[in-house]
């Protein structure tokens, strides 16, 4: 997942730096299709869904962690998090922001060598996290949406850019904005995304600072936090907790309420809520649920479409970790 940030004073040129970039991504996103594997492998969506709700089945958590590995692939929707780190590049495993935080990498080899049993090198693992993600919030009582396909396989990855671009918990609403702004998804789109923390969980280190020392917090859920999660840095830094505490396994606006009553985990998630300008946003669908559903699968669309490799650039893996 690659957010761009411009900070050149040569204000005048970014405008058409924004139409050039918006123009390619849409020109990339036109090649795919609903229908791209009808003929050339026409099973691989049932095959994809079924392992999927299987793996949920055994533990609702790996639901969330196929949303998460999309989305953290995402903003170039190119199978790169999923590449180990080669002779020739340290690929974004081991990247600070996912360092001990992605999973399921062994779940997607699985579900990559029944595609290859049933299509030969023909469907991408960039394709397999999109689908994946979408049947993921569906095994857990989420919305669906219509995923587009016909992604290529990255031949590369780049520790450097995962460590700089994916956005930090610690981000404020405004750099939110701008952040998803910079790739083309609006604010709606943002918020709707966030919803996404209606299911999984979160590492003490990623939100000690907020449960000891912010101020737009209920009391009573600090305090529960803070005993799974010590003051000091160092104690307890990998011990989880849900990000949404009502239903942490259920796909449902219960995030969105958490957020009203200031129990959201992360900083970035309460400024979602905090007298800005997604308040309005965010009180709407803690009381309106299909209106979030069907604000979270567009935007998932619109995530997935964010400069695919199509065509003949990358390659279709025949194992995810490696370039062929």
């Amino acid at each position: 997942m690659a957010l761009l940030y411009l900070n050149s004073p040569c204000f005048s040129i970014l405008p058409l730096i924004g139409v050039f970039m918006a123009a390619v991504a849409s020109m990339a996103a036109a090649q795919l299709s609903s229908t791209f594997y009808d003929s050339s492998c026409p099973g691989v969506l049932t095959t994809i869904q079924t392992a999927v709700q299987d793996v949920v089945n055994q533990e609702a958590r790996m639901g969330a962690s196929l949303l998460r590995l999309h989305f953290h692939d995402c903003f170039g929707c190119d199978g790169s998090v999923l590449l180990d780190d080669t002779a020739n590049f340290t690929g974004e495993k081991t990247a600070p922001p996912n360092n001990n935080s992605i999973r399921g990498f062994d779940v997607v080899d699985t579900i990559k060598s029944q595609v290859q049993a049933l299509c030969p090198q023909v469907v991408s693992c960039a394709d397999i996290l999109a689908v994946a993600a979408r049947d993921a919030v569906v095994a857990l009582g989420g919305p669906s949406w219509t995923v587009q396909l016909g992604r290529r396989d990255a031949t590369t990855a780049s520790f450097s850019t995962a460590s700089s671009d994916l956005p930090s918990p610690l981000l404020s609403l405004s750099g939110l904005i701008s952040a998803f702004s910079n790739k083309g998804l609006s604010t709606t789109d943002m918020v709707a995304l966030s919803g996404g923390h209606t299911i999984g969980q979160a590492r003490c280190v990623s939100f000690r600072n907020r449960i000891y020392n912010e101020n737009n917090i209920n009391p009573s859920f600090a305090t529960s936090t803070q005993a799974n999660c010590p003051s000091v840095a160092g104690n307890g830094d990998d011990t989880l907790s849900p990000l949404d505490v009502q239903s942490p396994t259920i796909f449902d606006n219960f995030y969105f309420q958490g957020l009203v009553n200031q129990t959201g985990l992360l900083h970035s998630d309460q400024q979602l809520f905090n007298g800005g300008s997604t308040d309005s946003l965010v009180s709407t669908y803690s009381t309106d649920m299909a209106g979030f559903f069907n604000a979270f699968a567009a935007a998932m669309v619109n995530m997935g479409n964010i400069s695919p490799l199509t065509g003949s650039n990358g390659e279709i893996r025949i194992n995810c970790r490696t370039i062929n």
